[in-house]
């Protein structure tokens, strides 16, 4: 089918096709969510070294710093869709290099960290763009409903992909990895079929004859951040949340292996526990339509979720539920938080913007947290992971609370300014028609 290269109003027609498009995304989630899960697993226990574990998530976090901003100005220039297909592509071809080592018995750790790195890298292209297509195929009044639902629907393929793996590790064992990894070669197959039937329509020129200067269009979605009031204060918050956080993303494994004495079913169901409370806050914010004071939400909402952190943290060894609370607690107010904000976003910037823009927005929320990730191994081993999830949740509450009580962000009314620019926009739609036909 021709992709229309065109910017067109957001329909029911373009609605449904992004569903069918994204429909194909959730299988590829799910093969990606399983082959994290293993290889992480694996290096867990083959070295039990939290240097290693944190290399490992270090070198598959750090492309998602680095190459979103030139992610996100590609996808404002040229093809989403040949983006997308050639990201996925390159994903499942080193997938499939580290199926025939592991089938070979000539795998290494860093081979396996190598290619964990360069699925990271196509990651870092893929997502930003899939980003900015929402806006181009979604009516503007089903964004925070369709956000909602992707958190939801994300949730549920992490929490089926956790306990899969899990499943499958106890039941296939590490002399089958090769068997768990081609699971994402074929996911990868079934999401290439809506991706090559759906038209994704793209704002402006694609292949324009001005020049395309990576500097200029990084520019112009800074100045976009700054115009809108409060981002640069949310995106300074993220920045120093995700920094905080990347401990829990980068020693669960360790976590539950070492100090709780888990097996991988264990923590698969942990995982798995963890994504349900992720799929009840997306059942929240996908039901309810209108969110009055987003920015009170998603503070409140930070506040919370960080206490769950610093609750596992203080967890007896072995205690699940404990574990497990924590966890729902951290969890459930993250769909909450991210949807709030990419709405704001979606509705505030420009859709020929909005590539540029999302993905400087996540270099930013990202920039430090790849120090987060180097000082994770170290910092739990000196200190121990329990102590070091309590202090991370403790010092992020506190920063949230400085950041509300000593900057401008309470004051913002993301609402009004919403209503102030449809209003603008129907005044300047009605005004071409009057042009129109006075001509």
């Amino acid at each position: 089918m021709e992709e229309d290269l065109t910017e067109i109003d957001p329909n029911q027609k373009t609605y449904k096709q992004y569903l069918f498009f994204w429909s194909g995304q959730l299988f590829s989630l799910f093969g990606s969510n399983v082959i994290s899960f293993v290889i992480m697993w694996w290096l867990t226990v083959i070295t039990g070294n939290e240097i290693i574990v944190t290399l490992a998530y270090f070198f598959n976090f750090v492309p998602l710093v680095v190459l979103t901003p030139i992610a996100g100005v590609l996808a404002d220039k040229f093809s989403r869709k040949k983006i997308i297909l050639v990201a996925d592509s390159l994903q499942a071809f080193f997938t499939f290099l580290l199926v025939i080592a592991f089938f070979f018995n000539l795998e290494t750790v860093w081979f396996a960290i190598l290619i964990n790195g360069i699925r990271g890298i196509c990651q870092a292209f893929h997502q930003p763009t899939a980003n900015a297509i929402i806006p181009s195929m979604v009516p503007q009044k089903k964004l925070t409903r369709i956000n909602g639902i992707n958190f939801l629907f994300t949730g549920v393929v992490q929490l089926t992909a956790q306990v899969a793996a899990g499943f499958l590790w106890e039941i296939l064992g590490p002399n089958n990895i090769s068997l768990m990894l081609m699971i994402d070669v074929l996911t990868f197959f079934i999401a290439l079929i809506p991706l090559l039937i759906v038209t994704i329509p793209q704002p402006g020129e694609v292949g324009e004859k001005e020049s395309f200067t990576f500097l200029k269009d990084f520019k112009e979605g800074i100045a976009t951040l700054r115009f809108i009031p409060g981002l640069v204060i949310i995106l300074f918050l993220a920045m120093l949340v995700n920094f905080l956080i990347k401990p829990l993303d980068t020693l669960l494994t360790l976590f539950i292996y070492e100090y709780h004495n888990g097996d991988a079913l264990f923590y698969s169901l942990v995982g798995a526990v963890v994504q349900f409370g992720m799929i009840i806050g997306a059942i929240i914010v996908s039901i309810k339509e209108e969110w009055n004071n987003k920015i009170k939400w998603m503070f409140g909402g930070i506040i919370i979720a960080m206490g769950g952190f610093s609750f596992m943290g203080i967890a007896p060894p072995g205690a699940f539920i404990w574990i497990v609370s924590g966890g729902i607690i951290f969890a459930l107010f993250i769909p909450i938080i991210n949807t709030l904000f990419q709405t704001i976003m979606q509705s505030l910037v420009p859709k020929d913007k909005m590539g540029r823009v999302s993905s400087i927005a996540n270099f930013l929320s990202m920039l430090i947290s790849p120090l987060g990730i180097i000082i994770s191994g170290p910092l739990g081993a000196l200190l121990g992971i329990p102590i070091l999830y309590f202090i991370c949740g403790l010092i992020g509450i506190i920063i949230t609370l400085l950041t509300w009580f000593f900057s401008g962000i309470r004051h913002i009314n993301y609402e009004k300014l919403l209503e102030e620019k449809n209003n603008k926009n129907s005044k300047e739609i009605e005004k071409g028609n009057s042009n129109r036909s006075e001509s």
